[in-house]
């Protein structure tokens, strides 16, 4: 079995060999695998080990996301679907949860930054932070993904760089901190914080131990990368974080020959062939859930708005868990590890509906 082993206790720029943290075809690969082959991967947690236990230093966004790899699969083709079978996640032992007032889904929610120490053993994360509560794991890879071809990274910073004109968010290209640091990787390499269709950080947590990941090659050999694990984490990791942890990851790979391009497959799929979770954890039996629809703080009706819709609903299961005796800061911490929003309803107009589940199971008696 090929391994890639990584030091944790220094950057990543100091471990030369291992990784990096931008996307770009010109990335070398530090593995070549055959397909059927089983690789295990070790990987930094998200802010390459600059967040340590009771250390609430500013997060580096430009070195955010290292990533281990590239691994070249044998056989992989533009035109072909990789598909990587995820066999274990192995959490490190310490995990972390940040949240800051002008960061996350809901901007301006907290008032003062906070940062959870997550102790991760026996299938738990348990934290004084966050007294009472306990997580149950769910590891997977936040961040995993191949390399985009030239034309697609030059499209990209394109409609990237159109989106920030138009008053937008986007990071665009920029060669602080770069991973590799040479050139045209550095000016030139995508910023891995927003997923793409080649995959990258898209957060979701169900592609945990069995699952598969399906991305469309652009580039000969795939260039399979993946780093930022969580332990557990909401659908939606609305304060911007969720259990971070580094993290031992074993994958496999095959090759579906054309098949991206037969299906004119763009962006990535997943599937998983049992529960994502333990069936408690996947579909819990004893929850309470809050709703929100389009509707402002001023009393403007809004027409269809999920993105203000799923606002409210955080923001009533932050009033919840206030009543609880939790803190803002508190409560939002535990939206972003334990809640999942769901979109109940599409096509009622004006008053779409979001929902946030809260699963009872995760406070201890």
């Amino acid at each position: 079995m090929k391994s890639v082993t990584i030091n944790r206790s220094v950057r990543l720029k100091d471990d030369p060999g291992t990784g990096h943290n931008r996307w770009h075809p010109d990335v070398e690969p530090i593995l070549e695998v055959a397909p059927g082959e089983e690789v295990v991967l070790e990987t930094r947690d998200a802010s390459d080990g600059q967040t340590k236990p009771g250390v609430l230093t500013p997060m580096p966004t430009k070195a955010i996301h290292p990533l281990t790899g590239p691994v070249y699969v044998q056989g992989a083709e533009p035109g072909d679907l990789l598909e990587i079978e995820y066999l274990d996640i192995i959490p490190e032992s310490y995990g972390w949860t940040r949240a800051n007032p002008n960061a996350g889904f809901i901007k301006g929610i907290i008032d003062n930054p906070i940062l959870v120490n997550w102790a991760l053993k026996d299938g738990w994360a348990t934290a004084p932070e966050v007294p009472g509560v306990r997580i149950p794991a769910g590891p997977f890879m936040g961040t995993a993904g191949l390399a985009p071809s030239y034309a697609q990274v030059k499209e990209w910073t394109r409609r990237e760089a159109d989106l920030v004109e138009r008053g937008g968010s986007a990071q665009l290209p920029d060669s602080q901190d770069a991973v590799p640091s040479v050139e045209p990787v550095a000016s030139e390499g995508l910023r891995t914080a927003p997923p793409r269709e080649n995959g990258g950080n898209f957060d979701i947590k169900q592609l945990t131990k069995g699952s598969k990941l399906l991305v469309p090659v652009a580039v000969p050999g795939g260039l399979y990368s993946a780093g930022d694990a969580h332990f557990a984490q909401g659908d939606s990791e609305c304060c911007l974080t969720a259990i971070e942890m580094g993290a031992t990851v074993a994958v496999r790979f095959q090759v579906l020959k054309g098949e991206a391009k037969r299906q004119n497959i763009t962006f990535p799929r997943f599937s998983h062939p049992g529960m994502y979770a333990a069936a408690e954890w996947a579909a819990p039996q004893n929850f309470i859930a809050t709703m929100g629809m389009p509707i402002t703080e001023e009393g403007t009706q809004e027409n269809g708005d999920l993105n203000l819709a799923a606002r409210n609903a955080l923001i009533q299961m932050i009033d919840l868990l206030r009543d609880r005796g939790f803190t803002k800061e508190q409560a939002y911490v535990i939206c972003s590890v334990a809640v999942d929003l769901k979109i109940s309803n599409a096509v009622d107009m004006p008053n779409v509906t979001v929902s946030a589940f809260l699963p009872e199971a995760i406070f201890k008696d």
